[in-house]
C-alpha cells in the first residue's frame, strides 16, 4: 500500500521529516506483542488509504528502532505522531476509538486558508506575483499569524525593497526557523546598490558606524564571513555601535545556519570579544 510504509531509523529523516514538507506523514509506533497496537493499527492504515493521499502512515517498530523511540518521547504503545514541514505537530498514545482517531487525522487537511495560501505559492512559481500577493494579503487579512502566507508576502515585499512592511508581516509570526531565517535576511539587506570600495576605505579609518556599514555591504555582496571581521572588531571596541554589531552577526549566524562552519568559527570569537 502507497500511503503505508514500514520505516526504520535510518530512512526516518527521508521518509517521514522530508516527506513530511510535501503531504503529513503520520507514524506509528508499535510492536508485535502490543495488543493495542493490533487494534489501532489496521484502523490507521484502513483510514489512510481513505483519505486518497491526504497523509501518510509510517509503521516504526520500536523493538527494532528503540533510539528512535526515545528521541520522539515514547513512554508507551501505541503512540501516534503527526509531523507536518519536518516537525511534529500533535500526538496521542493508546488505541482509541475510530471516531476520535478520524478528529485526530481530519486536523492534518488542509483548511481553507491553507489551500488559498498554497494557490498564492502556486502562482509564485508561475511568475504571477500580483496574484500571488492577492492570495497572501487574503489569508493574512484573516489569519495574521498564518505562516506560509506571511513567508510567501514577507518574500514579495523583500523583492520590491520593502524591508520594513516585511518585517511588519514576519514579526506577527510564529518564531520558526523559516521565519527567523527571512528576518535576519530582511534586517542585513542593502537598501541599495554600493560601492564595496569606497565603504572600505573609510572603514580603514576604524570608526565604528564606517565598520558596521562596510559589514553590511559585504553581507549584500554574499561575503559573510568577511562580514564578520569588521562587526567583531566593533563588538570588541565596546562603543556605542557594539550592540548593533553584534546582532548583526547573530543575523549572519541564523541566515548561515547553525551547521555553517563559519557560524561555529566566528561565534566563538563573538563570544569571547563580548566576555
Amino acid at each position: 500500500m502507497g500511503n503505508v510504509k514500514d520505516i526504520s531509523t535510518a530512512d526516518f529523516p527521508t521518509q517521514v521529516i522530508e516527506r513530511s514538507h510535501e503531504i503529513p506523514v503520520v507514524v506509528d509506533f508499535w510492536a508485535e506483542w502490543c495488543g493495542p497496537c493490533k487494534v489501532l493499527g489496521p484502523t490507521l492504515e484502513r483510514l489512510t488509504n481513505e483519505s486518497a493521499g491526504g497523509w501518510e502512515l509510517a509503521k516504526v517498530d520500536v523493538d527494532q528502532n528503540q533510539q528512535l523511540a526515545m528521541q520522539f518521547g515514547v513512554q508507551g504503545i501505541p503512540t501516534v505522531v503527526a509531523f507536518k514541514d519536518g516537525s511534529p505537530v500533535s500526538r496521542f498514545t493508546g488505541a482509541l476509538p475510530e471516531a476520535q482517531v478520524r478528529q485526530f487525522l481530519d486536523q492534518l487537511q488542509p483548511s481553507e486558508l491553507d489551500l488559498l495560501a498554497q494557490s498564492g505559492e502556486e502562482a509564485l512559481e508561475r511568475g504571477d506575483d500580483a496574484v500571488a500577493e492577492q492570495a497572501f494579503r487574503s489569508v493574512l487579512s484573516q489569519d495574521a499569524g498564518h505562516e506560509a502566507a506571511g513567508l510567501g508576502l514577507a518574500g514579495l515585499l523583500l523583492e520590491a525593497g520593502d524591508r520594513t512592511g516585511a518585517l511588519e508581516v514576519l514579526a506577527r509570526l510564529a518564531r520558526t526557523e523559516d521565519v527567523k531565517r527571512l528576518e535576519a535576511y530582511a534586517r542585513l539587506s542593502a537598501d541599495e546598490d554600493v560601492d564595496l570600495e569606497s565603504l572600505a576605505e573609510a572603514a580603514a579609518s576604524g570608526a565604528e558606524a564606517d565598520l558596521v556599514a562596510y559589514a553590511r555591504g559585504l553581507v549584500g555582496a554574499g561575503r559573510h564571513a568577511d562580514a564578520l571581521e569588521p562587526l567583531i572588531e566593533v563588538v570588541t571596541l565596546r562603543g556605542d555601535e557594539a550592540d548593533q554589531a553584534r546582532l548583526m552577526a547573530l543575523d549572519i549566524f541564523e541566515l548561515l545556519g547553525p551547521d555553517s562552519p563559519i557560524t561555529g568559527q566566528y561565534r566563538r570569537r563573538l563570544a569571547s570579544a563580548l566576555f
